[in-house]
């Protein structure tokens, strides 16, 4: 069960274990995370459930499908190197640790 650091528009912290075989944005809407909506319900064509991946785990990410790189042209907040779709990242416990912010 990878354990998962959210970094909020605030700038607090919030550590959630995530359950093995979900995703980014299933684990923010359960924990009620501000600024994830999730409104296409993961099939990554609406962009409301972008975050920032910390650059530390960037690459150790599968790099994102022609689907989610022409979704992430519409996202609300800025683009960085580090954004993606968190219906797109699938959890297992070699992420555990990993670092997200939501903007």
């Amino acid at each position: 069960m990878p354990s998962i650091t959210f970094i909020l528009p605030d700038a607090t912290e919030r550590t959630v274990q995530a359950r093995s075989g979900s995703n980014v944005m299933r684990v923010a809407l359960d924990h009620d995370l501000p600024g994830i909506i999730g409104e296409c319900g993961g099939s990554a064509t609406c962009s409301t459930c972008h975050v920032w991946v910390d650059a530390a785990w960037i690459d150790r990410l599968p790099i994102p499908s022609e689907d989610e790189l022409d979704s992430l042209q519409f996202v609300a907040g800025d683009l960085r190197p580090g954004s993606r779709l968190g219906c797109q990242i699938g959890l297992h416990d070699e992420l555990n640790g990993l670092r997200i912010e939501l903007p």
